[in-house]
């Protein structure tokens, strides 16, 4: 069975570097992403099976990245969990009408973003 692929994007370092840590040691392979344009290029490459997407970036923001994977054919059922520190009702409302799946609020804690990664693409 192959490792599900996961595409962490995020503009900040140190939390991606802790995402991928996270995510490696559950088995999954992790591909980085540091702003919507390269998010767009790696989900073109990689076809992975959910995205965590940053809403705050240089170039698109979360928003315009999640728009424009509804629009792809390859990438439309790709799943998305919005990461940010927004957590207004209306950002998460947002989130949710431009296509995301989910919406998880910084600081998150890792045991609650790995149980909605599994219910999202573990069979």
């Amino acid at each position: 069975m192959r490792k599900k692929k996961i595409l962490a994007v995020d503009d900040e370092p140190n939390i991606l570097m802790s995402i991928k840590f996270i995510l490696e040691m559950e088995g999954y392979e992790v591909h980085i992403a540091r702003d919507g344009d390269e998010a767009l290029e790696v989900a073109e490459r990689v076809l992975p099976d959910l995205i965590l997407l940053d809403i705050n970036m240089p170039r698109k923001d979360g928003y315009e990245v999640c728009r424009i994977l509804q629009e792809r054919k390859d990438l439309s059922e790709t799943k998305v969990i919005m990461l940010t520190a927004k957590g207004q009702t209306l950002e998460k409302k947002k989130g949710l009408e431009v296509g995301a799946d989910d919406y998880v609020t910084k600081p998150f804690s890792a045991e609650d973003l790995l149980e909605k990664i599994r219910t999202m693409i573990e069979p």
